[in-house]
C-alpha cells in the first residue's frame, strides 16, 4: 500500500504538489562539463523533490568532496557554491588535466541514487616554435621546417602557410604530420616541410598555424627565409638612338644575395679607352659626349660569395647629319606608284571595252538600210527612215 503526502496552496486556485512517500520520485541531475586547462568549473546536482535527504559530491577516485554543506576533502581549490536541499553546487579552481574524469552525485535515500557527470578538460596548446632551419641558405637546398606544439587536448590541428596563403602544399617535396601522446593526458603535434628553396624564396614568410578548441584564435609563428643566390644583370641605356654630341648613360641594374660589389665596367674586352669622357659612377657609366670611336659592346660584371654574372650591351653612334638627311624610303614609294597604276590601268581597258561594245551596237542599227542605197542623198533618206523606226523599237544592250 502506498501513501502519499502533500501541500496545497489555495489563493482563488487551489494547487497540490505531491511527493511520493520514502525515495520515490527523487532523483539527482546533474550536467557534463567541459573547461580549459587553470580555468573553473562549476557543478551542479538538483533534485526537483527532495525530504530534507542530503547531496554528495564525489570525484573520479570516489573521494567525498562536499556532504550537503560540509567539506570532506582537503583541497584548497574546491569550494562550496550553494548547498540546500535541492542543490548541492561546488567550484574546482585551476583546473588541471587530472581533474578530468567521472563525478559522482549521491542523493542519499534508502536505496542511495547517484547520477553521473563527466568533467572534460581541454589542454591548452603551447605556442608553436619552428625549428630545423639555419640562415641564411643557398639556392638549390633541400631545407626541412618543423613546427611543433605540445600541450593540447584533443590534439591540436597545424596549417603551413606561405606568405599568407595556405599554397604551398603544391610546392614542397613532402609534408608530414606526427602526433605524439608523451604523458598519457596531452598530445605533441608536430608537422615538417621539405622542399627545395631558390631566389624566389628569399624574404618569403612561412607561417606555422596551430588551431584547437580551447583557443579563442590561432596560435602563429613564422619563419623568413634568407636565402643566398647568384648575381643577375641587366643593362639599361637612356637613349634609343644614340647620335654623335649626346649624353649618354648606361646602368647595369643588379640583383643577388647579398647584393653584388662592386659593379666593373669594359668595353671590347678590355679597359674603358676615355677616362675623362667615360665616368663611372656606382652602377652607372656616362658617356658625356658621343662620337664614332665609342662603338663596341660594353659590359658590367658584379659577383658576390655565391656566383659571378655579367651583361652587355652594344653600341652604335649615329651620325645626327646623315639621319637628317635620309629622304623618304624610295622603295616603298615606288611599289605604291606602281600597285596604283596597274589597277588604273586595268580599270581603262575594262571600261573601255564596255564602252566600245554598246557603241558598236548603236552604229550597226544607225546605219541599217542606207549601205545599199546607190548615192549619198538616198542613204540618207534611208537612213532617217530608219532612225524613225528604231525609236518604235526597244534597244537591249547586253
Amino acid at each position: 500500500m502506498q501513501y502519499v503526502t502533500g501541500s496545497c496552496y489555495s489563493n482563488f486556485l487551489t494547487l497540490c504538489f505531491t511527493n511520493p512517500t520514502g525515495s520515490q520520485g527523487q532523483f539527482p541531475i546533474t550536467q557534463n562539463v567541459t573547461v580549459v586547462e587553470g580555468g573553473t568549473a562549476n557543478m551542479t546536482c538538483r533534485v526537483d523533490y527532495n525530504d530534507n535527504t542530503s547531496l554528495q559530491w564525489s570525484n573520479p577516485a570516489q573521494q567525498t568532496l562536499f556532504f550537503g554543506d560540509k567539506k570532506a576533502l582537503r583541497d584548497h581549490r574546491i569550494e562550496l557554491v550553494r548547498a540546500t536541499s535541492q542543490e548541492l553546487t561546488i567550484r574546482i579552481n585551476d583546473v588541471s588535466l587530472s581533474d578530468e574524469g567521472q563525478y559522482t552525485c549521491s542523493l542519499f535515500t534508502m536505496p542511495v541514487k547517484t547520477t553521473k557527470a563527466f568533467l572534460t578538460v581541454l589542454g591548452v596548446p603551447s605556442r608553436p616554435e619552428i625549428t630545423g632551419f639555419t640562415k641564411p641558405a643557398m639556392e638549390g637546398d633541400e631545407i626541412t621546417l618543423t613546427c611543433i606544439t605540445s600541450g593540447s587536448k584533443p590534439a591540436a590541428n597545424i596549417r603551413w602557410f606561405r606568405n599568407d596563403k595556405e599554397d604551398i602544399v603544391k610546392d614542397i617535396k613532402s609534408l608530414k604530420f606526427q602526433i605524439v601522446n608523451a604523458t598519457g593526458k596531452s598530445f605533441t603535434v608536430r608537422s615538417s616541410l621539405l622542399f627545395q628553396v631558390d631566389k624566389r624564396d628569399d624574404g618569403v614568410a612561412y607561417t606555422c598555424s596551430v588551431e584547437h578548441v580551447s583557443l579563442y584564435k590561432p596560435y602563429l609563428t613564422t619563419e623568413v627565409l634568407e636565402v643566398h643566390y647568384a648575381p643577375q644583370l641587366e643593362i639599361t641605356h637612356s637613349l634609343i638612338i644614340p647620335q654623335e654630341g649626346q649624353y649618354f648613360k648606361l646602368e647595369c641594374v643588379s640583383i643577388g644575395n647579398p647584393i653584388p660589389e662592386p659593379v666593373l665596367w669594359s668595353k671590347d674586352g678590355g679597359e674603358l679607352p676615355d677616362i675623362e669622357r667615360m665616368i663611372v659612377e656606382g652602377r652607372e657609366l656616362t658617356i658625356t659626349t658621343l662620337n664614332k670611336t665609342d662603338n663596341g659592346t660594353y659590359r658590367c660584371e658584379a659577383s658576390n660569395h655565391v656566383g659571378t654574372s655579367f651583361a652587355e650591351y652594344i653600341l652604335f653612334v649615329y651620325d645626327p647629319n646623315a639621319l637628317g638627311q635620309r629622304g623618304p624610303d624610295h622603295a616603298l614609294i615606288g611599289g605604291v606608284v606602281a600597285v596604283v597604276v596597274f589597277i588604273t590601268l586595268c580599270l581603262i581597258i575594262v571600261l573601255g571595252r564596255y564602252l566600245a561594245r554598246h557603241k558598236g551596237t548603236y552604229l550597226t542599227h544607225e546605219a541599217k538600210g542606207a549601205e545599199d542605197a546607190p548615192d549619198a542623198d538616198t542613204a540618207i533618206i534611208n537612213a532617217e527612215g530608219n532612225h524613225v523606226h528604231a525609236e518604235e523599237k526597244k534597244e537591249y544592250f547586253i
